[in-house]
């Protein structure tokens, strides 16, 4: 999508590079990705609103355009993410949710075993803290401490569950991995005494990476001083659908 973005930015005047606060994989979806770039002389925020969305495609949207502090840039600025994930862990997925979502039971791995929301919260929430996220993210992102703040998972409609990542940084497939690999556990396919290696001494594990569908980047936050998103823009952006997979736990 960056590329599409930049496309329709040249179009319009625009010649410079986004910077985005991060990438996602390949069918991934996004609810807050944040950008910055720089405009031309004479060019207002405003009237860059105004005249993008005209020329985006269908499934990539602009919701807010800000004059951020002259120190903002939407990646080394950033002091977290929160991520959501949708899994269908019993019943039938809806097909307004089919797109967004991993079904355990299409899942080879998964598949015939039953999954209990309360033992898959109880895994992740032991994830909960600073530790070394080595086992869970591919080799390319860079090896340190990462701060996993919370880990919630809250029923939707139907058997279907959103699992709320928020931590100050997430490695390449992190989140994937870590809700892959907390299903595996829940479901009996791998020993719990695994899991808990691989979170308390980093050690490799036979895990597995949720499929992408199910993932959506939900929100990008910046410290006081620095945000330049309001409180009501980050709750309830203008233009932003009400419907999956831009919609949560609260149904919001």
């Amino acid at each position: 999508m960056q590329s599409t973005l930049e496309a329709v930015l040249r179009s319009t005047g625009v010649p410079a590079t986004v910077m985005p606060a991060g990438r996602t994989d390949r069918g991934v979806h996004a609810r807050m990705q944040v950008v910055s770039l720089r405009l031309e002389a004479g060019d207002t925020p405003e009237a860059l609103a105004a005249r993008l969305p005209a020329l985006l495609p269908p499934d990539l949207g602009v919701c807010a355009v800000r004059r951020p502090p002259p120190s903002f840039h939407a990646q080394w600025s950033a002091a977290g993410k929160t991520y959501c994930y949708r899994v269908q862990l019993g019943g039938r997925v809806s097909e307004t949710w089919r797109p967004y979502v991993l079904e355990a039971a299409e899942e080879p791995r998964l598949a015939q075993r039953a999954i209990a929301p309360e033992r898959l919260a109880e895994l992740l929430q032991g994830a909960v803290g600073q530790r070394d996220f080595w086992a869970f993210h591919a080799s390319s992102s860079p090896r340190k401490p990462r701060t996993l703040e919370s880990a919630t998972v809250h029923e939707l409609e139907g058997g279907l569950f959103e699992i709320q990542l928020r931590g100050d940084s997430f490695a390449r497939y992190q989140v994937r991995y870590l809700v892959g690999s907390a299903l595996l556990t829940a479901a009996g396919q791998l020993p719990e005494a695994q899991w808990r290696a691989a979170l308390e001494s980093a050690e490799a594990i036979p895990g597995l990476r949720a499929a992408a569908a199910g993932l959506i980047l939900w929100e990008v936050r910046y410290p006081p001083g620095v945000d330049p998103f309001p409180p009501t823009e980050r709750n309830a952006p203008a233009g932003l659908p009400r419907e999956p997979p831009f919609v949560d736990a609260s149904g919001r």
